[in-house]
């Protein structure tokens, strides 16, 4: 039963993954954003191949964040106007 679960939780983090790759490609943002949130989600998905749990956690903490407007900083600027 555990596994099917596992296999269950994989699927959803798949699927989230694939979302959150698209989401992050239609953004309105500068590309140093875009290229900052692309890092992350790469981050993610080589973190499920550890611990599929943390993984779950920290894609869903960014699909809330990006959900919420909430992006970080262009590393191209240096945040003065």
């Amino acid at each position: 039963m555990e596994r099917d679960a596992q296999l269950e939780l994989y699927g959803l983090v798949a699927d989230r993954l694939k979302e959150a790759h698209t989401r992050v490609r239609s953004l309105q943002v500068p590309e140093g954003v875009r290229m900052a949130l692309s890092r992350k989600l790469l981050v993610i998905t080589a973190a499920a191949k550890h611990d599929l749990a943390d993984a779950a956690r920290r894609l869903e903490r960014l699909m809330h964040d990006l959900d919420e407007g909430r992006f970080p900083q262009d590393p191209d600027t240096d945040g003065s106007p």
